[in-house]
């Protein structure tokens, strides 16, 4: 009997569309989505319910590498979770399958320098994001976003309430999407 192929889907942030990876995914029986950055494993719990609901001879279908994990050794960590539960990963774009009897050498070795890669360019950005601040702050010119006060945090939630699109709301109060997404979450767990 032959298992389920089960998808994973990952974007970085909650404005991500993630109809690109579903489209490379094909038909599955059940696919699992986040919606938060991929450096960690932390607060993934979609990731967290698909190790928990897979089962010998599933195939967890993956569009991307860096859709599991930014980390080599978290994204290593997580196909061996996989694998030792007897399913098999399914990297698409890379055409990298590993199973419980491991990868082929060929396979193993692609998914050590495309992981090396992956976390390697995340680190970069970090770099070049912490450079380019430095700058900016030498020149006068770096100043923080502001914060929103509890009053402009109550007036984004009226705006999202009527239907203003987070653009924007985020356009009105100076803030990014991300800022109006943070502060509606907040308060949304707060009250």
């Amino acid at each position: 009997m032959s298992g389920q192929v089960v998808g994973y889907v990952r974007v970085s942030a909650a404005d991500q569309n993630p109809q690109r990876q579903l489209e490379v995914l094909g038909e599955c029986h059940k696919i699992f989505t986040d919606k938060i950055s991929g450096k960690s494993r932390a607060k993934r719990k979609a990731l967290a319910d698909l190790l928990e609901y897979i089962r010998d001879n599933d195939t967890v279908r993956i569009a991307s590498m860096d859709r599991l994990g930014r980390d080599t050794r978290d994204l290593y960590n997580i196909v061996a979770e996989i694998t030792h539960k007897g399913a098999a990963v399914e990297f698409v774009n890379e055409n990298i399958t590993v199973d419980k009897n491991g990868a082929s050498p060929m396979d193993s070795l692609m998914l050590g320098i495309l992981a090396a890669f992956a976390e390697f360019e995340r680190r970069r950005i970090k770099e070049r994001q912490a450079e380019g601040i430095a700058l900016a702050k030498a020149k006068g010119k770096y100043a923080q976003q502001p914060a929103l006060s509890d009053d402009d945090v109550e007036q984004v939630r009226v705006l999202e309430e009527l239907g203003h699109p987070k653009t924007e709301i985020a356009r009105q109060f100076g803030v990014s999407r991300q800022t109006i997404y943070n502060a509606l979450r907040r308060a949304n767990t707060s009250g």
